[in-house]
């Protein structure tokens, strides 16, 4: 068979924040993913077309939608980080990539009989374009991991029509799977205790109510752990129960239902311990990494605390902060629940071992892949400003940036420092060496820093993420077999929250 990758939209128009069309985070993870499937195709011999939005002032379409991917315009473009992969470039005015457009002549002329489409959005511009095509006879395959929507349930109903209505064949881990609980949370073993005694008296009393049960936070804060809270419940609820709830990242209010379940009380009630858990930590880890985002004001801020936790939760902290808005994560587990590659390049071990910074900054250059940036430490031995210069000259133009990470013993990192690094690299010639600030980053400092107009590129931030406290979440009944219920104190009866989703 001769195959073609069709990627779809990705474009800055719908993966950039501050556009009228941004898919948002969930969106921006797949963008690794695309590129690594585009290379593995593109090996194999495959074709790759680039099919996106290439829209008029006057398009009909912007009476539905707003102004978006006007001809032209920067919205139009493919994004940076795919605009370098080879592929063919077809324009498009409407939901499919066949309509009124160049595809079907150019796939005809390869003799293509097999797709794969990657890109945004799953549940509009994907799905007619899948439709379209197998219509026209095409073999299609849709990776999971290549599409993305506004949010999941439209991105999960797009990939189940187009498995069972169109015959698509859907590839890759869902996120479901991905978030997939372990075997000690789903035998009940992380429960408290008397959820596993109340699940036996209810049983020995033939005693299953369809109970609802309501969600809440007790402080304002950005929820997270949606997620792998709906891979739990996914695997215990029956067909027929409803999930309610924000979206992981959602900004919540204390007191606000951010998860409502409809079901048998037996096929959950165990599972309260693990929800306000999970929702709990990611939560506070979320919220605070969204602190440090807003205060650095643009600045890229990648998590660096894996070292500050358990392993067995460093990945779920560094997703966490992502979805907090953190622009990456150090750890590999954490990327990879992300959907992102991991971010950081050289450790103070490295430097030491081949003992210069500039030595092992080349080492790095030579040895490693050339899309990771070349970002060196440079603390490590002399003056950071000498050790800037030093790596600026022996890298040159490969040279993507600096890291300070200056311990407390010698006063950490400071405003006069990063000045003169700054004024050193530029009076050099290496004005687009970008400097990064890690080592004991807070939430403060990152607001002395900018307040003082420190020339800070990015921030690297570990413990001040990592230590957050949790957020207290609280579940309640409110509902059993039809009837209003309540424990004292609070209001019997479903909590309206019109934010909610249904999610099953």
């Amino acid at each position: 068979m001769t195959r073609a990758v069709l990627v779809i939209d990705m474009l800055r128009g719908f993966l950039e924040a501050g556009y009228p069309l941004y898919a948002g985070a969930s969106a921006r993870r797949v963008i690794p993913h695309v590129r690594e499937r585009l290379e593995t195709e593109i090996k194999q011999g495959a074709a790759v077309f680039f099919v996106g939005d290439c829209h008029a002032t006057d398009d009909p379409e912007f009476a539905m939608f707003p102004s978006h991917c006007i001809t032209g315009t920067p919205e139009a473009e493919i994004i940076p980080e795919l605009a370098g992969i080879r592929g063919e470039v077809i324009p498009k005015q409407h939901f499919s990539a066949f309509f009124e457009t160049t595809l079907e002549e150019e796939l005809k002329r390869l003799a293509v009989d097999e797709l794969v489409v990657c890109g945004v959005l799953t549940d509009i511009c994907i799905l007619h374009t899948v439709a379209d095509a197998r219509q026209r006879g095409y073999q299609v395959e849709v990776p999971v991991d290549c599409v993305a929507a506004i949010d999941d349930a439209r991105r999960d109903f797009a990939l189940e029509h187009l498995n069972k209505v169109l015959g698509a064949v859907i590839t890759g881990t869902r996120r479901d799977e991905i978030f997939a609980p372990s075997p000690a949370v789903v035998d009940g073993e992380t429960a408290d205790v008397y959820f596993r005694r109340t699940l036996d008296i209810l049983e020995k009393e033939h005693l299953n109510p369809v109970a609802t049960m309501e969600v809440f936070p007790g402080r304002d804060g950005i929820i997270c752990g949606i997620e792998e809270v709906k891979s739990l419940l996914g695997r215990v609820l029956p067909e027929k129960a409803e999930v309610w709830t924000l979206d992981e990242g959602d900004a919540m209010q204390s007191k606000e239902v951010v998860l409502r379940i409809t079901a048998p009380y037996r096929d959950y009630g165990l599972y309260e311990t693990a929800i306000c858990g999970i929702l709990a930590h990611a939560s506070g880890w979320a919220t605070a990494a969204r602190q440090c985002v807003s205060a650095a004001r643009g600045r890229p801020v990648i998590s660096f605390g894996a070292r500050h936790v358990h392993p067995a939760v460093a990945g779920v902290m560094d997703y966490a902060a992502v979805v907090g808005g953190c622009a990456g994560c150090s750890s590999i587990i954490g990327a990879r629940l992300c959907g992102l590659e991991p971010s950081g390049t050289m450790p103070h071990a490295l430097i030491i071992i081949i003992g210069d910074t500039a030595e092992a900054t080349l080492a790095f250059d030579k040895h490693m892949p050339s899309d990771l940036p070349r970002i060196s430490l440079v603390d490590t031995f002399r003056d950071e400003a000498e050790e800037s210069l030093r790596v600026a000259r022996a890298l040159g133009e490969h040279l993507d940036g600096v890291r300070l990470d200056t311990p407390r013993e010698l006063g950490g990192v400071t405003i006069e420092m990063v000045r003169e690094i700054r004024a050193r690299l530029d009076a050099a010639g290496f004005a687009k060496v970008r400097i990064v600030v890690s080592g004991g980053i807070t939430l403060e400092r990152i607001n002395h820093f900018l307040e003082s107009n420190a020339p800070v590129d990015s921030f690297g931030v570990g413990s001040y993420i990592s230590d957050a406290s949790p957020i207290d979440f609280t579940a309640d009944l409110h509902e059993v077999d039809g009837q209003p219920i309540a424990k004292r104190g609070r209001i019997p009866g479903i909590t309206p929250n019109s934010r909610l989703k249904r999610v099953r």
